[in-house]
């Protein structure tokens, strides 16, 4: 039917387009900072006043981090729909876990373009010490792993290992490029499940995990790369 074909083509370029976004804002986010230098150790006070110094290039640099997100999860529900075929109901329900993330990344990237700015300003306006800024700040660290701020970030990325999942295996078809996507995929949704598991029963801190969700979250930017080759070619 042209009506399907031509949704076919919109979502696959979508998706592709999306992975030129992603890769242009991934690179761009290695010259924005995130936080002030070693965030998860630095001080309130060192965290307010480079905050209050780097107003502009923060904000900057959580615009673009939005901007990557919604590029991936393009990506993402694209590559749902190449699934449509061989699994209709995962599909939907890998985009719809898509959208939950969203959500859960929005959150606090929001927060951070938007709240956090305003508590600074709130801050260093006030002669004396203004109570909610003290009460707030600390709860939105975006460096501190079990601050508030980074409990949605681990919530999206949850979803993303939900979305895994569900889309390896019916993803792992006759291409090399789709086999590639579908085994990195559930390697990471398998591996980020098997952390939060562990860390949840207190068998291993966050400090010794980290190293394994940042090879886990690799295993995504191997999906972004082969999975954008393959849209910009309708699915066989």
């Amino acid at each position: 039917m042209t009506g399907t074909r031509d949704l076919d083509d919109e979502i696959r370029h979508l998706g592709f387009i999306c992975t030129l976004v992603l890769l242009a804002t991934g690179a761009l986010a290695t010259l924005l900072p995130l936080d002030v230098d070693d965030g998860a150790h630095a001080t309130h006070v060192e965290r307010v006043a480079w905050l209050a110094e780097h107003r502009g290039v923060f904000i900057l640099g959580w615009l673009n981090q939005i901007l990557a997100m919604l590029s991936l999860s393009g990506v993402l529900v694209a590559i749902a729909w190449r699934i449509r075929v061989a699994s209709p109901l995962l599909a939907l329900l890998s985009a719809v876990t898509v959208l939950l993330s969203v959500v859960a990344f929005l959150v606090p990237k929001f927060m951070a373009v938007w709240t956090i700015p305003l508590l600074v300003d709130q801050g260093t306006l006030t002669p004396a010490p203004d109570t909610l800024v003290d009460t707030l700040l600390p709860l939105l660290n975006v460096s501190v792993p079990y601050s508030l701020f980074t409990a949605f970030d681990y919530l999206g990325f949850w979803l993303y290992a939900v979305y895994a999942l569900l889309v390896a295996v019916p993803l792992f078809g006759e291409t090399l490029g789709s086999r590639i996507a579908a085994i990195a995929l559930g390697a990471f949704g398998f591996i980020y499940h098997c952390l939060i598991a562990a860390m949840l029963a207190g068998a291993v801190s966050f400090s010794s995990a980290e190293t394994a969700f940042t090879g886990a979250f690799a295993a995504l930017l191997l999906v972004i790369l082969v999975m954008g080759l393959r849209l910009r070619s309708p699915a066989s």
